[in-house]
């Protein structure tokens, strides 16, 4: 087996692949979450996940805003109502070596400041293949049910969720007034079978090619989630509690007695939950599931390990996308070998090529997989693979796998070349220094980025305009309708329904949705334009910091102007001229997070006059509104702290979690923008500087009491 890339070189070679994982994670997070049809392996996926935790690791000072250890899942979909958690719905990080569930252990020791003798006891239960749902109970009636979607909020499928039978309707006397329980929809594998048996049989006595599902993974979440729930009802599925969300009082002090409670509610629990006081207590029960893994009645792709005692829990909290206190430890993949018969060019809606490798048909632990990205050319070139080359691909749970070695010997068949020419409109094929990703140089002359860049701003995590998906925006680019996202609003019925025959009335409806649509929140209208770099969280970000669609242009013309007039001071190097434009500009951006790479995306889309003259356009036909972020109210909400010196009852980062859940942002140096300075023992400069400046200084147990009085 090959061994794992190498490591960036450099900063800029860091932030370019932190930037390119960035994209490539959130488009395979859409597909799995929102179109239950993922088009590379949850190996694959977890490649690129610890590839991306690796460079974050080596380059803490590159995390981005958008990274994929900040999100969770994906928007949900349209045709479901859409309501926000009461507590969101978090993911967990992943071990995939012994040595990660050490290293998971002994990080929380040094956050909570436990002594090396104190035992951390853990829970470990299989991590099921299914759909994550929350139930609420309110007076002990089941009250509404929905799916994770993107941990923030999810899709009511309350009226699905009453037609499975193994989800309790009320909860007994004595369970709290409000009760929120998690777990997974899943189908059992004898199930599934049955149901793809019964499609095809259904299929074929009206002469029809069977629609079948790829695994049970995909059949719970395309049953569950039916607009129809009499089609639900007609899904063999099951339920597996896990866990639990908002609630008006926990039956236990640990997750154990939590998960006792919840049996005797009368939820289905994992029958091979187990509590573990040592590392090696709960890696033996690994071992134990991963040899039970085939014949259990469901698919699993590992163990979940997590904080028993819940007062630590509660101290460890969450760290972007994940809580501190838990750990999915995955199963080795399933391999198989097969021949790559040819390498396909795909281009992006960024202009980013992407090659992607199509393989004979070769069956992986039950599924038959085709194709799967090679991610760049770079990765070609690592790999040494050509078409005709016996390959070894693994998957761990999906469809389609990753190439993991290259079985065929140096042959004199010469190495794979490719033309550096964009398939889709000839233009050159060029990549940034110390970036590993080509791009087409064609922009919007390139029709695969145009109909890509009007896809994304109308998909779910942009506009998200109900009925207009990418077969659509095709077909009306290439007829003429559509070239820009101005374009869209201006559509009319009477152009719409001559398309289809007695058309009026869909041609109606998606004229509403598109009207629907005309007031957009700034930070989702930022995300829809495609500006490279510009994720969700970063579009939060900038939406939170500037509020309004005027103060961002105010902003943005004077960061282009403060670019272009920015010269060298004589003598000065260019590296040094160019780390202090890059000051200056993140400066003016003042926006938390925003460093040089997306200032420089921003900046280089607003300096472009056709991309003014769009976003120009655009404001003609939509009104853009403000977004406002909630959260806990305290005195010191939307301020600027600084703690220095020694913490004694809390951790730094425990501090720094604390602040940020009141809506402060903490920075780590003392400013004229500081608000408010937390000081320990050992405080020096900071110390003195606030002084200097007269800001505010308290110890922590003036923090303390502001936590406190948080209602």
């Amino acid at each position: 087996m090959t061994t794992p890339s190498a490591l960036p070189a450099t900063e800029d070679a860091a932030a370019a692949e932190l930037a390119r994982l960035a994209a490539e994670i959130a488009h395979h997070n859409h597909l799995y979450h929102h179109d239950d049809a993922p088009e590379i392996s949850d190996a694959d996926y977890d490649a690129l996940v610890r590839r991306n935790a690796a460079i974050e690791a080596a380059f803490p000072q590159l995390i981005r805003t958008d990274s994929p250890s900040r999100q969770v899942g994906a928007a949900p979909a349209g045709h479901l109502a859409k309501v926000a958690h009461a507590r969101p719905m978090t993911s967990l990080d992943n071990a995939f070596a012994d040595e990660e569930v050490t290293e998971f252990v002994d990080r929380i020791r040094r956050f909570l400041r436990l002594s090396a003798d104190e035992v951390v006891a853990l829970t470990a239960e299989p991590k099921i293949d299914g759909l994550s749902c929350s139930l609420r109970y309110e007076r002990g009636a089941l009250v509404r049910a929905l799916t994770r979607g993107d941990g923030q909020v999810g899709e009511d499928v309350t009226a699905n969720v009453l037609t499975i039978d193994d989800i309790p309707r009320r909860l007994p006397a004595g369970a709290p007034a409000i009760f929120e329980v998690r777990g997974e929809v899943y189908m059992a594998k004898a199930d599934f079978a049955a149901l793809n048996a019964r499609l095809a049989a259904e299929a074929a006595e009206v002469g029809k090619e069977a629609r079948q599902f790829a695994n049970p993974r995909n059949a719970a979440a395309g049953s569950l989630r039916q607009k129809d729930a009499s089609v639900t009802a007609d899904r063999p599925l099951r339920f597996l509690a896990h866990g639990w969300g908002e609630t008006s009082a926990v039956p236990g002090d640990t997750q154990a007695e939590v998960v006792a409670a919840l049996r005797h509610w009368g939820f289905p629990v994992s029958d091979l939950f187990a509590r573990a006081e040592t590392v090696n207590d709960a890696l033996a029960v690994y071992r134990r599931i991963e040899a039970v893994r085939a014949d259990l009645p469901f698919d699993i792709d590992g163990v979940v390990y997590k904080v028993d005692r819940l007062d630590w829990q509660a101290r460890l909290g969450i760290v972007g996308r994940a809580p501190r206190w838990g750990l999915a430890h995955k199963f080795p993949a399933e391999r198989a070998q097969t021949s790559l018969q040819a390498i396909d060019i795909q281009v992006g809606r960024t202009g980013a090529l992407t090659p992607v490798a199509r393989l004979e048909p070769v069956t992986v632990g039950g599924v038959v997989v085709t194709n799967a990205t090679l991610h760049n050319f770079d990765e070609i070139a690592r790999l040494g693979v050509r078409p005709g080359d016996r390959v070894l691909v693994q998957r761990a749970g999906d469809v389609i796998p990753q190439i993991v070695e290259n079985l065929t010997p140096d042959a004199d068949r010469p190495p794979y070349v490719f033309d550096w020419l964009c398939p889709a409109c000839g233009s050159a094929a060029d990549r940034e220094e110390g970036e590993v990703v080509y791009r087409c140089t064609g922009g919007l002359i390139c029709p695969a980025q145009r109909v890509e860049r009007l896809s994304h701003f109308v998909s779910r995590h942009a506009l998200d305009i109900g009925g207009l998906g990418q077969t659509l925006i095709e077909a009306f680019f290439h007829d003429g309708l559509i070239a820009s996202p101005a374009d869209i609003f201006r559509l009319s019925e009477e152009q719409l329904a001559a398309r289809k025959k007695d058309g009026r009335v869909w041609a109606g409806n998606l004229v509403r949705a598109i009207d629907e649509r005309r007031r957009v929140p700034l930070d989702r209208f930022l995300f829809s334009l495609g500006i490279r770099h510009i994720g969700e969280v970063t579009a939060r970000d900038l939406a939170r910091r500037y509020r309004s669609a005027r103060a961002l242009g105010a902003m943005l013309r004077s960061a282009v102007h403060l670019f272009r007039t920015t010269q060298p001071q004589i003598g000065e190097p260019e590296r040094k001229f160019v780390l202090r434009r890059d000051r200056l500009l993140v400066a003016r951006i003042d926006t938390a997070g925003i460093g040089p790479e997306v200032g420089h995306a921003l900046i280089g889309f607003a300096a472009e006059r056709h991309n003014r003259d769009v976003v120009y356009d655009l404001l003609r036909q939509v009104t853009v509104t403000d977004v406002v972020h909630e959260t806990r109210t305290s005195e010191v909400s939307g301020k600027t702290v600084v703690f220095t010196g020694t913490l004694e009852t809390m951790s730094r980062d425990e501090a720094k979690t604390q602040a940020e859940s009141l809506g402060v942002h903490v920075s780590g140096s003392v400013s004229k923008k500081t608000d408010l300075v937390v000081a320990g023992p050992g405080a020096g400069s900071k110390l003195k500087k606030a002084a200097e400046l007269g800001i505010r200084v308290i110890d922590e147990a003036g923090w303390a009491a502001i936590v406190g009085a948080v209602d």
